[in-house]
Order: C-alpha cells, then sequence, then structure tokens
C-alpha cells in the first residue's frame, strides 16, 4: 500500500449529492474508502467550503459529521437566489454544487485515490 500523500481532486476519494430546500442546499459527501474519512474531517471545513461558493454569495455553512456513515453533510446558506421559485438562475435546485465541491483539491494517501496518476502539483 502506497501511503504516500498526495493532491488529488475530491472526487478521486469520494462522492457527493445535492439536495435543496429554499435557499439552501446541502451537499453530502461520501468517501469510498472508510480510511479517508479523517482526511476530509480535516480538510472540508465550512470555511473550505463556504471560500470554494464564495462567488454565490454564501453567508453560512453548517457541517454536520456522520461518523458510522461515514460521510459529512454541508448545510449552505443564501446561495439559490431565493430559491427554486423566486430565482431566475440556471441552476435553481443547485444540482451542480456538489459536482463544484468535488473539484477541490485534498491530500490523501495514495492509497486512497481512484486514480493516484491523477494527482496534481501542490499549489
Amino acid at each position: 500500500m502506497d501511503d504516500t500523500i498526495i493532491r488529488v481532486p475530491l472526487h478521486e476519494v469520494a462522492h457527493g449529492r445535492t439536495g435543496d430546500k429554499g435557499n439552501r442546499v446541502n451537499i453530502s459527501v461520501i468517501p469510498y474508502h472508510e480510511d479517508a474519512w479523517p482526511y476530509l474531517l480535516d480538510q472540508l471545513t465550512p470555511e473550505v467550503v463556504r471560500s470554494r461558493f464564495a462567488a454565490k454569495n454564501a453567508t453560512k455553512v453548517t457541517r454536520y459529521e456522520l461518523p458510522n456513515l461515514p460521510a459529512l453533510n454541508f448545510v449552505i446558506d443564501d446561495v439559490l437566489e431565493g430559491g427554486v421559485n423566486g430565482a431566475l438562475n440556471l441552476d435553481g435546485h443547485g444540482k451542480s454544487f456538489a459536482f463544484h465541491l468535488l473539484g477541490l483539491t485534498v491530500d490523501v494517501p495514495a492509497r486512497l485515490a481512484l486514480h493516484p496518476e491523477k494527482a496534481v502539483e501542490s499549489s
């Protein structure tokens, strides 16, 4: 097993789903392997997630930890421009938000990445 730490897009170690309620989006992040859980806990903070959605003017991000799954659920406030019934944006339900979050890079052992050869340079 290769424990060399590499930087990869989050989608290499986890998958995600998006839901919406009013002007909020929730994004679940579920690692493919439970050994990735501590790395996600450490790196996917509410501050990091909020900065990822800075262009959408998120006012608050709340992180819920579900260690028995393991999974994380992020609730992001005020990002749907009023919600599906009141917004003119192209993604009123926020379904593309999980995709956007999964593009974030994380540092994990190579053995946890689906394709370790897709490691990116450190920034």
